[in-house]
């Protein structure tokens, strides 16, 4: 006798709608973020906003929205030849200090992350130091140092500092993302003849560019809305004030119009504009660095 076994299986249940419950956390989370928006945006929108109106607009109701919309604030700003000269000064200062903190950033990372020597962590945490140093604890010793060299009152003045407290960022961002590069690239560029310097300049430069975007635009930003570096160093010096950068520009202007606080918004939010334009049109580049700076 031959024993049969009959499996019997049953139609498969529908799995059952899991219960949908309320997420109190993701509300929170939004209104957080909401109101920390408005605490970031809000002045900026005044100010912004606060440009079309008149002075009279303004004493009569701070808060309110612009009753007439004018333009003649903006009109009297552009027309006035020391705010471009202030934009002239901006734009050389950060040029400058820009272009400086990527040269020699990359060049400082490409030694730290590529090369074994001894020291060579140490260095990297010299840097790493560096950014708990404010340029406020060095004001002092600073505008000694440049009076002695002679650069107290000069743009190199503030161009020189301004890399050297740049410069911990910058290489905190770059020796991560080029230790991420495969050393296998450099074997082969070597196997074919390539020096360190031609594997530098033809293949780790190429690969660096995100990095190399993100920390121009931080440097580019950071120079640009510079304040008190500019104060220690032009302030006190022989440049006129139509030479000043934008930052100084704006204290200067606020204390001589003080009465035209339409005019002081208005010559507020054109000095801030190229900044926040520049930063919002590179963003996606600046996380792209960081995120591959994490990633290395």
């Amino acid at each position: 006798m031959t024993a049969t076994t009959t499996i019997v299986t049953g139609a498969p249940r529908e799995a059952e709608p899991a219960g949908r419950r309320f997420d109190w956390g993701q509300p929170f989370v939004y209104l957080i973020a909401l109101v920390v928006a408005a605490v970031a945006v809000g002045p900026v929108l005044y100010v912004f906003i606060g440009g079309f109106r008149t002075t009279a607009d303004l004493n009569a109701n701070p808060a309110g929205w612009p009753d007439p919309w004018t333009m003649q604030n903006w009109l009297a700003v552009l027309s006035a030849p020391r705010f471009w000269g202030n934009v002239f000064a901006s734009t050389v200062l950060a040029v400058a200090t820009t272009a400086g903190v990527v040269i020699a950033g990359i060049m400082a990372a490409f030694v730290i992350a590529r090369y074994s020597f001894r020291g060579r962590e140490g260095l990297y945490t010299l840097f790493a130091a560096g950014l708990m140093f404010p340029l406020t604890v060095a004001a002092l010793p600073l505008t000694l140092m440049l009076r002695t060299m002679g650069l107290h009152g000069t743009y190199l003045g503030v161009i020189i500092p301004g890399i050297a407290f740049a410069l911990p960022t910058t290489i905190i961002i770059l020796v991560p993302f080029l230790r991420a590069i495969p050393p296998e690239l450099e074997e082969a560029a070597v196997i074919d003849g390539a020096s360190r310097l031609g594997f530098f300049w033809r293949i780790m430069l190429p690969l660096s560019r995100p990095a190399l975007v993100t920390v121009g635009i931080l440097a580019f930003v950071a120079s640009w809305n510079g304040y008190l570096l500019p104060l220690l160093v032009i302030s006190t010096g022989t440049l006129p004030q139509e030479l000043w950068p934008l930052p100084l520009g704006v204290t200067q202007f606020s204390s001589q119009y003080s009465q035209d606080t339409g005019a002081v918004l208005a010559y507020t939010s054109l000095a801030m504009i190229p900044a926040l334009v520049f930063f919002l049109a590179m963003q996606k580049q600046i996380v792209g660095g960081l995120t591959g700076a994490v990633k290395g």
